[in-house]
């Protein structure tokens, strides 16, 4: 879930509830607050801590809330997750540490804390080209083995990595996508869903199409792939969540603004976006 911004900077709780409302209301199970599309490295803690309880409120009942409470420091991870699952949370987001580069056994170690430090379900995240690191097959096969570890964000774009991941781990440890267009080739190697930047556009049809591929309808599942594959590249036109930003500002969402050192699109984005929303049809 991307975090709105007011024309100040300043966090606007009161759009990001009426926004986490429409997500759950169109396609989405659950909601990660504060991840990376939250631009969570330039929000202070108090201000996630924040997002986090408005959320959970605005969602309460009708669907499962997330919190993105990885750092690169592990004492600072476990002091976030452990505030977040005195909120009530139903999760959380552990990132690969980033810039300081552990080997494998640092990951292992730096998650089995963080993971001992909680009761709340830890979902690990690799995504090897913003942190730096990958999370070796090998490592999570080890991380599954502690109870609370329960699934993965595999985020490194390598659907062999996917299927060693599900070849070393138990089934019931979840395998998630991170990106969108890679969703549907991994549900076919044993994902089970996406953590999605697409579903702020398109959440119903990426539901539409994960149920369909579930319920053997393969050739449909595959269609709703193609049909939003264009969005899938275009929200990567520009570093995330520049593109997410400005697509759903195009559909009537006051939440084009970001925090340095992110900055808002350029005008040629804007109307390639422009452009691609109308050609799929997701702009009144």
């Amino acid at each position: 879930m991307i975090t709105p911004f007011d024309g100040e900077g300043n966090v606007n709780y009161a759009l990001t509830e009426k926004l986490a409302d429409y997500l759950v209301t169109h396609g989405s199970d659950t909601l990660v607050v504060c991840g990376t599309t939250g631009e969570s490295p330039t929000l202070s803690w108090q201000e996630e801590y924040e997002l986090f309880k408005v959320v959970q409120q605005a969602v309460a009942g009708r669907g499962k809330v997330v919190a993105g409470t990885g750092s690169n420091s592990t004492h600072e991870a476990i002091d976030a997750t452990r505030k977040a699952a005195s909120l009530g949370l139903d999760g959380s987001l552990q990132v690969c540490p980033y810039y300081n580069k552990p080997n494998q056994e640092g990951l292992y170690a730096h998650f089995r804390a963080i993971a001992a430090a909680t009761e709340l379900p830890v979902i690990l995240y690799n995504i090897p080209g913003r942190t730096g690191v990958n999370l070796a097959p090998e490592t999570v096969a080890r991380l599954a083995a502690v109870d609370n570890i329960v699934a993965i964000k595999e985020a490194s774009g390598s659907l062999d990595q996917v299927s060693e991941v599900r070849l070393r781990t138990p089934l019931d440890f979840v395998i998630y996508s991170g990106d969108d267009s890679l969703t549907l080739p991994m549900l076919a190697v044993g994902a089970t869903g996406v953590v999605s930047i697409a579903s702020h556009i398109a959440g119903e049809a990426i539901q539409r199409m994960i149920r369909a591929f579930e319920e053997g309808r393969t050739a449909e599942a595959v269609r709703t792939h193609l049909q939003l594959f264009p969005l899938f590249r275009g929200l990567f036109w520009d570093t995330n969540p520049i593109p997410v930003k400005l697509a759903l500002s195009l559909r009537g969402w006051d939440v084009s603004a970001l925090r340095l050192p992110l900055t808002t699109g350029s005008d040629s984005l804007r109307e390639r976006l422009e452009t691609l929303l109308r050609q799929l049809q997701l702009l009144d």
